[in-house]
């Protein structure tokens, strides 16, 4: 008859459901935010060229933290891009971001079972060609983070994370959303797809990038993870202050994401949905209120769009600068979104390795959201070069549709385009070492504003445009 376990294996087991089950509610609520607890080495130590951190185990002292539960870290991101051909101009930028994480495990630093405390932090820095390449879309994620085209340093994470058993628990803090649809192939801007709509679910672009809130978390059974919770829909990376979260409104958020292993190979499944009760400038609008409205037009994950559109309008339809009445406001918005990934090959024994396929798929009301639908596909693989077990490849596609109700005056009156955007991405990252990646990117991007004002104020065709980038991602 099989014993019966001991008091003590019982309680190690429990730990160890208590880490898996908080480590996996975190990746699912914010990965970006809790990089270093994903990826969390066996130690820090080692040669200049395997160790998982270039400044090492700070003479053990790193080592013992992390027995302890605590984890800090430093990274570095610079990314160099330039338009060849195409866009509103040809040229060549570079920016880049410096990240700061602190992760603790509460039950490691023999406190209480169960518990994590996730910290993050990024400054931004440097230019971006996201203006010259011509797109609505970021062709550089990284450039419009924390803020677009600003120097500064904002707290994008502070989250507590209390699991109640090994399939409840809750959540709670100022949470960053930028990589909140994990996917194997498509998620990651430091190591993986530059462009925005590769990165993420981009026509969910009413969810602030870094907002208060909180939720729920269930697990109930392995590979199986559902979470629901609520956002200050006005909440933003500057912004830490709780005076005014949640004044205009609430974003609610679901979202469950379930493992799948046909033939053995691993993929993910993953399912969102968003609503929020914040009123919101609705996309129509009287003509004469049209300059009004694009003045204000703000999304927090990409660059305002609204002051090129303004211009075109000051330049042509001078008479409609004039608001006519109060404008027309949208009582609530909403998203769904879906994606997924699949490995078609990976080597025996090693399921994390291979070469797979993504796809993502979002639609949205179409109004306050002035995108539609959005769609991405794509390639991905990693360790598949033989010696290169660590480096990674992906070749995407990215359409998203503008809402039919975004501007129909000008794009009638001016064949300003505005009906879709086009992104075919390249790029192969190669691990140096463990804490150097160095990636080599081109893309392609059919813009979707097809006109732009030129230095003689004339309207001037905005072609397809060729982007050549080199990223390169320090962990200190």
């Amino acid at each position: 008859m099989e014993r019966s376990a001991t008091p003590g294996r019982r309680r190690g087991a429990r730990r160890c459901r208590w880490a898996l089950a908080t480590g996996l509610l975190t990746a699912l609520l914010s990965p970006a935010s809790i990089q270093a607890q994903d990826d969390e080495p066996s130690t820090y130590a080692g040669s200049l060229w395997s160790r998982p951190r270039l400044s090492g185990d700070w003479l053990g002292l790193r080592d013992q933290m992390a027995a302890r539960g605590v984890t800090v870290d430093l990274d570095l991101l610079q990314i160099m891009q330039g338009v060849g051909t195409g866009g509103r101009g040809t040229g060549v930028e570079y920016g880049g971001s410096a990240h700061y994480a602190l992760n603790v495990d509460t039950a490691k630093l023999g406190l209480w079972p169960g518990g994590a405390l996730n910290v993050y932090a990024m400054t931004g820095y440097g230019n971006n060609v996201d203006r010259m390449a011509g797109g609505i879309v970021p062709v550089n994620y990284n450039g419009v983070l924390p803020e677009p085209n600003e120097s500064v340093t904002a707290l994008m994470n502070l989250t507590y994370t209390q699991m109640f058993s090994s399939w409840f628990g809750v959540y709670l803090g100022k949470i960053d959303t930028v990589d909140g649809d994990s996917n194997e192939f498509a998620d990651n801007y430091k190591t993986k797809f530059m462009n925005e709509g590769l990165a993420c679910d981009f026509v969910n672009a009413m969810v602030p990038v870094s907002a208060w809130g909180g939720g729920v978390i269930l697990q109930p059974s392995d590979g199986a993870l559902f979470s629901a919770g609520v956002l200050d829909p006005n909440g933003s990376p500057t912004d830490n202050s709780l005076d005014h979260a949640f004044a205009n409104g609430v974003m609610v958020t679901g979202q469950g994401r379930v493992t799948v292993k046909p033939f053995g190979l691993v993929g993910h499944q993953f399912l969102t949905f968003t609503w929020s009760d914040m009123e919101r400038l609705s996309l129509q609008q009287d003509p004469g209120n049209l300059a009004r409205l694009l003045a204000d037009f703000r999304f927090p994950r990409l660059e305002n769009p609204g002051p090129v559109l303004l211009r075109i309008l000051e330049r042509f339809f001078p008479e409609l600068l004039v608001p006519a009445k109060p404008l027309n406001e949208k009582p609530n918005t909403w998203a769904v979104l879906y994606n997924f990934d699949q490995y078609l090959w990976s080597p025996q024994g090693d399921p994390n390795r291979g070469i797979g396929i993504f796809f993502r798929f979002g639609v949205t009301d179409g109004n306050p959201n002035p995108f539609k639908y959005g769609y991405s596909a794509g390639i991905g693989g990693k360790g598949v070069v033989p010696g290169r077990r660590e480096d990674t490849f992906g070749i995407g596609w990215f359409r998203v549709d503008f809402s039919s109700e975004l501007v129909p005056f000008l794009r009638q009156a001016l064949k300003l385009g505005l009906g879709h955007e086009d992104v075919v991405e390249l790029y192969y990252n190669a691990a140096v070492t463990p804490w150097l990646h160095v990636t080599a990117d081109l893309q392609v991007v059919d813009p979707g504003l097809k006109k732009t004002l030129g230095a003689g104020g004339r309207l001037e065709n905005v072609d397809t445009a060729v982007i050549g980038g080199l990223r390169v991602y320090t962990r200190f």
